[in-house]
């Protein structure tokens, strides 16, 4: 089995093509989703989150995103506290899609992971899809989103690996910023790649992502 991970920057496009390989029948981990349902009512980190952060607790008995994103926006210590709680439960919802898609035998299978690079789950890949626009197209499509301003703006970009980084590390560039037929064309076209024999025998020899020979690969 070959794990792609998917990820790009605030804007770049990301929901779009895993809207796009979910259609394609890819199994696909959504790990936004997965915190989502960790801090619903009854999630695997509602306690330990309302235990660092009191106040953040809803009145549904889940946490209340809104109130704990005034809590850790613009204080690094506490982003970082919270994520020492909720990366290490992601991680493990990872690991645990991986040892499912592998006992399926399925033959591709996705994480769609924001923080791909930033952290670490790229070791957990095969390849890697960036999505990415040009800025002003981000820029545009970031500030159209309810309650977002330049300064949240700027914020969130603090926070996630330059642009510019993530396509020198990716294995596929899959850029978003014609129109959805042409990115769902890229993203057929670097399937088609790593679908096939020569890229299975490149991973057997390689036994590395970081010694992939498609690296920044376009299709």
């Amino acid at each position: 089995m070959i794990v792609i991970g998917l990820t790009g920057s605030i804007g770049m496009g990301k929901s779009t093509a895993a809207a796009m390989l979910r259609r394609l029948g890819l199994p696909l981990f959504d790990a936004d989703a997965a915190v989502h349902r960790m801090l619903a009512p009854g999630g695997a980190a509602v306690a330990a989150v309302a235990a660092a952060f009191p106040g953040v607790r809803s009145e549904a008995g889940g946490i209340d995103r809104t109130a704990l994103g005034r809590r850790v926006f613009g204080r690094p210590e506490e982003l970082r506290r919270l994520e020492a709680i909720l990366h290490p439960a992601v991680r493990a919802a990872e690991l645990r899609f991986i040892a499912q898609a592998r006992a399926r035998r399925v033959r591709l299978a996705v994480l769609d992971i924001p923080l791909l690079f930033e952290t670490g789950a790229d070791r957990l890949c095969d390849c890697v899809f960036v999505v990415s626009a040009p800025a002003w197209l981000q820029r545009q499509r970031v500030l159209r989103r309810p309650g977002m301003s330049e300064s949240r703006f700027a914020a969130i970009l603090a926070t996630q690996l330059a642009d510019a980084r993530k396509r020198r590390a990716a294995d596929f560039v899959i850029d978003t910023g014609l129109n959805r037929a042409r990115t769902l064309r890229r993203l057929r076209a670097a399937l088609r790649i790593v679908g096939g024999e020569n890229w299975r025998r490149h991973q057997r020899g390689s036994g590395a992502r970081n010694r992939c020979r498609y690296r920044n690969h376009r299709p």
